[in-house]
């Protein structure tokens, strides 16, 4: 007779694990490079590019790096708290080197893993002290931010910021929204260049939220993501911050290097929290290093050498600067040929002023999910499906080809 053979196989204990959906953002990316048109454009992430669409080191990072590999330096662990040179330097940076709030020792200060680091440890340390408080984030906001409060299991809400009618600040809708929100909640503001909308308050405006958020009692709680890459200056692109630490008001801070030094790949950024008192900082501080420990131990160092070396040095901190203008104003000047081009090859009478009246690399252009889609599906032009487009990844010879199939995608999809 046969004999018969039974092969067991065991059932995956991963059985019950979904597929998850792609990333927004950097699913855009994907599907761009499995395009083959020549035409394609990748607007979907926020990556500075140069005119030939290329990506970019910084000349003044090259030449921190080459003095770094000239010391000799070595690859030790970090404290928990980061590399003290740079913490010094970022803070000195974001709130001015001359700020009262840092010759009385009243900045806790961690480097941390870039802008999306240092933002779940600060929700870290909101969920474990103050666990009843609800962060309010701007409707719409940048994708990762709800994911963040979600996964630190941080309750939020919107506030309205984006008013369609006139692709602009709904002003009045967000200090509506701030006023009625439980007083001390947390206000998630983007220190410049709104991210998805290059929308930002007037410091008119600033000043208004200012005013509610300390009658309310609310914590400010900024993402500073593009400090001297909005406008070209370091000390303009913090002026919101500053004018909230200048009324004496108790604030958290995000940082992020990745674009204006274009270190996307190393993952520098830090958390700041302006405390009341330097006893409390310190408080602050050692439950953010408590907290950091189980998550990442400690972050890594060669960002953080690159910073402080930079920021540290009169002469390379001088090149960065103007580095940072000439990448601030290409984006400028990619802004002001896509206007002219949509206004030029538009005859419907449409104004498309609101491009020149955002700021940073971002703009909203006030497309629809569909018509995104026919961005893409018919024009090969890669973005997020809110209509967010990113001026970074666009060069002047490209304007007029984005600007056919911005008209196109408007006006002939409903």
């Amino acid at each position: 007779g046969r004999v018969m053979m039974a092969l067991a196989v065991d059932v995956s204990r991963f059985e019950g694990v979904p597929m998850a959906p792609p990333d927004p953002i950097l699913g855009v990316s994907e599907a761009f490079k499995a395009d083959q048109n020549d035409l394609k454009l990748n607007l979907g992430v926020g990556a500075y590019r140069t005119e030939e669409l290329q990506p970019y080191v910084l000349n003044v990072v090259k030449k921190a790096e080459t003095l770094m590999l000239e010391k000799g330096e070595n690859k030790e662990y970090l404290p928990i708290e980061g590399l003290a040179a740079f913490n010094k330097a970022t803070a000195e940076l974001l709130f001015g080197a001359d700020n009262p709030v840092l010759k009385q020792g009243r900045v806790a200060t961690l480097q941390s893993l870039s802008g999306t680091g240092s933002l779940r440890l600060a929700a870290a340390f909101i969920q474990r002290y103050f666990p009843e408080a609800k962060v309010l984030i701007s409707s719409p906001t940048w994708g990762n931010h709800k994911n963040i409060f979600n996964d630190a299991k941080v309750p939020w809400s919107e506030y309205r910021y984006y008013d369609p009618k006139t692709v602009g600040l709904d002003f009045e809708g967000m200090i509506a929204d701030i006023q009625a929100a439980p007083d001390g909640s947390f206000v998630l503001l983007h220190g410049c260049a709104h991210n998805p909308t290059g929308i930002d308050p007037t410091p008119e405006q600033w000043e208004k939220i200012a005013d509610v958020i300390q009658e309310k009692k609310h914590m400010p709680f900024f993402d500073v993501a593009y400090q001297g890459f909005a406008s070209g200056s370091l000390d303009e692109d913090a002026s919101s911050v500053r004018l909230f630490v200048q009324r004496g008001l108790e604030v958290f801070v995000a940082q992020s290097y990745s674009k204006n030094l274009g270190l996307y790949a190393e993952r520098i950024g830090a958390i700041n929290v302006v405390c009341s008192t330097p006893e409390v900082a310190n408080r602050v501080k050692s439950q953010l290093k408590r907290l950091a420990r189980p998550m990442y131990s400690n972050p890594p160092i060669h960002g953080a050498r690159i910073v402080a070396n930079v920021v540290g040095d009169p002469t390379m901190f001088g090149e960065w600067k103007q580095e940072m203008e000439e990448m601030a104003g290409r984006i400028k000047n990619v802004r002001q040929k896509l206007y002219d081009s949509l206004s030029a090859k538009d005859d419907s009478g449409k104004d498309w002023s609101f491009i020149l009246r955002q700021i940073g690399m971002f703009s909203y252009t006030g497309l629809n999910k569909t018509q995104s889609d026919n961005m893409t599906d018919k024009w090969h032009i890669y973005m997020t499906k809110d209509g967010r487009i990113s001026l970074a990844g666009l060069s002047l010879a490209k304007c007029e080809y984005l600007a056919d199939a911005i008209i196109d995608s408007f006006h002939n999809v409903s």
